[in-house]
């Protein structure tokens, strides 16, 4: 199967019509649905618009949307007529032939499927005799049409030519449509394609529409069986993205064009038409990557050696060194300016073929970063999640990898840290989705199922993103509102999760040698034992030594947390015992408050000695 001709409703994009067109062209769409109120609000002429389409290499392929027009009374339906006529116009202006016709959700408006039948015939052939086709579509809250097969009965009542259907995600699967029945429609009435994803959400289907959309891959719906049944029934004309979302009108548009690009490419992949490379096997991480300052820096180097890491290469060009134990590796970068600056700025999954990774990340949207290297060094391949972590390529094993750009200076110490388990990164909030579909779509990552929770300072989401085999997981985060200013609250936090074959043990060690342990008050502990009646020596062993403890119906969680280095990051000691899959969101909460303890404490002025 080729690739289809790919479109977006200018309504999916923020700012003027002008700006939204420049963004779908840089992206790489080839038509736009132009939303009339986008065209409304623009100085420039219709015809202007079509113009511009053209210079940019789109098409218009949809005019929309015509509102309220059939099974009204004939005053009415005159009034509707010359509404029409004169939309005509526009659309002749723009360079496009295909209208959407919403079903009606008049008062005026009786049901009659006969009338309404009719009148869209009348419609349809006022639009042939113009060159002209109409699209109607069952909206999912429409007065008397709410479903693709009753729109689909009127149409093949009303028999016309230049009238067929238009197909929209949202409005069937919102309704928990069949779309198996779509398959049965001759593939010449299905005039136009729309897409939409959205979060299963119990709430008005019309607030769930207007403001909770979202692009393929983001959601909840069965995209690929729907549009599965739509391409199967023999439809021809483009993919198109019709996403009314409150965070996307506000969002740059260019990087939101981009991320519907890459989700309609991820979508056609999973219907099997061939975009991208597939995402090669990935065996872990190579590495995490620690941007500091200088003086935080030093700090970081203190918690790894605290923890049993030691150092083992300095980079041969820049201001990196590389801390080991087991498995785990962790590069400090102290190129950073700004004071109390610390932040993860790379991470590097290994990867079954490097290139063949930089090739599909290229293809989903993601281009592959400038890079500065020395003589002689590796020529990595990375490229910038969304929140711009870069994210890098790797064959550690490879006699010209990354390893080699280091000079050794010593051997990585066995311990009881053997790897790194995840890596927490927080989202701003309107990222969260976008960071997602990168996992998705560039790394090959699943998603697991989205969770909340009450944390001191508002709603947090989380969301882990794993390959097939757990060897790479990506825990994302983000608050629903942005935070406020009133305390010097831990914002944004990212962490590092190193695997432990024993946390209590760890734990011991840590506390006797002074190491910067994040102290876990006795309320917690005292609610544990109510919760889970451990055993009162694990009690007391986890009590000692500030470790957190989860349980689900595979297994255990133990964690321990260090405070923060600089003014967000943190490392993690985890345990995992059994099939426990989670992160130890519960704990969460009681961590989030603790930190903030930490960054109060070390805000308050010191009192000088009498």
């Amino acid at each position: 199967m080729s690739e289809p001709r790919r479109s977006i409703a200018t309504v999916c994009l923020s700012g003027t019509v002008e700006d939204k067109l420049v963004a779908a062209a840089a992206a790489g769409f080839d038509g736009v649905e132009i939303f009339e109120n986008d065209l409304i609000a623009s100085a420039a002429s219709p015809a202007e618009i079509g113009a511009h389409c053209r210079e940019l290499g789109l098409s218009v392929d949809l005019y929309q949307p015509f509102r309220d027009f059939e099974a009204v009374p004939p005053a009415r339906l005159r009034e509707n007529l010359r509404r029409a006529e004169r939309k005509f116009d526009v659309m002749e202006q723009l360079g496009t032939d295909l209208v959407l016709v919403c079903s009606t959700v008049s008062p005026e408006a009786v049901d009659d499927d006969e009338l309404a039948a009719e009148h869209l015939r009348t419609l349809a052939e006022h639009a042939q005799a113009r060159g002209m086709r109409v699209a109607y579509e069952a909206l999912a809250w429409g007065r008397f049409v709410n479903t693709y097969e009753h729109s689909w009965r009127i149409v093949r009542r009303a028999d016309h030519p230049a009238l067929g259907l238009c197909l929209d995600s949202f409005h069937v699967l919102s309704r928990d449509g069949d779309p198996a029945l779509i398959r049965t429609i001759p593939g010449e009435k299905l005039f136009y394609l729309q897409l939409a994803d959205a979060p299963k959400l119990d709430m008005d289907v019309l607030q769930w529409s207007r403001h909770h959309r979202l692009f393929p891959g983001q959601g909840s719906f069965d995209l690929t069986t729907f549009a599965g049944n739509v391409l199967e029934a023999g439809y021809t004309g483009p993919l198109s993205l019709e996403v009314f979302n409150d965070v996307f009108r506000q969002a740059d548009p260019k990087p939101a064009a981009v991320d519907a690009m890459r989700s309609l490419r991820l979508l056609e992949e999973q219907l099997g038409i061939p975009v991208a490379e597939p995402a090669p096997e990935l065996n872990g991480y190579a590495f995490a990557e620690l941007l500091a300052d200088p003086a935080t820096a030093t700090g970081l180097a203190d918690g790894l050696a605290a923890l049993g890491f030691v150092e083992t290469g300095e980079h041969r060009s820049k201001a990196v060194h590389r801390w080991e134990q087991g498995g785990a590796r962790v590069l400090i970068n102290s190129s950073a300016s700004e004071p109390d600056t610390a932040e993860i700025g790379a991470l590097a999954v290994e990867s079954a073929d490097p290139l063949r990774s930089a090739r599909r990340a290229e293809a989903m949207s993601s281009p592959i970063l400038p890079r500065e290297r020395g003589p002689q060094e590796a020529g990595l391949a990375s490229v910038a999640a969304p929140d711009g972590t870069g994210v890098f390529f790797c064959d550690t094993s490879a006699p010209d990898g990354w390893l080699s750009d280091f000079r050794d200076s010593a051997t990585p110490p066995e311990g009881l840290i053997t790897g790194i388990d995840h890596v927490s990164l927080t989202q701003p909030f309107d990222h969260f989705d976008e960071a997602a579909l990168f996992c998705r779509s560039v790394l090959g990552l699943e998603p697991e199922e989205v969770t909340e929770y009450a944390a001191p300072f508002g709603m947090v989401r989380n969301r882990g993103m794993v390959d097939a085999t757990c060897s790479v997981r990506i825990a994302l985060n983000g608050t629903l509102v942005r935070r406020g200013e009133w305390a010097p609250a831990v914002r944004d936090p990212q962490h590092i999760a190193f695997t432990c074959t024993d946390v209590l043990a760890m734990a011991e060690r840590l506390r006797a040698s002074g190491a910067p342990v994040l102290p876990i008050p006795d309320n917690y502990y005292d609610d544990l034992d109510a919760r889970f009646a451990l055993d009162p020596e694990l009690l007391a062993s986890l009590r000692r030594g500030s470790v957190l403890y989860d349980r689900d119906a595979g297994g255990e969680f133990l964690h321990v947390v260090t405070e923060l280095f600089g003014s967000r990051v943190f490392l993690e000691l985890v345990q995992r015992v059994g099939d426990y899959a989670g992160y130890g969101v519960a704990n969460a909460p009681v961590r989030m408050a603790a930190h903030r303890r930490q960054r109060m404490a070390a805000s308050q002025p010191t009192t000088p000695p009498a």
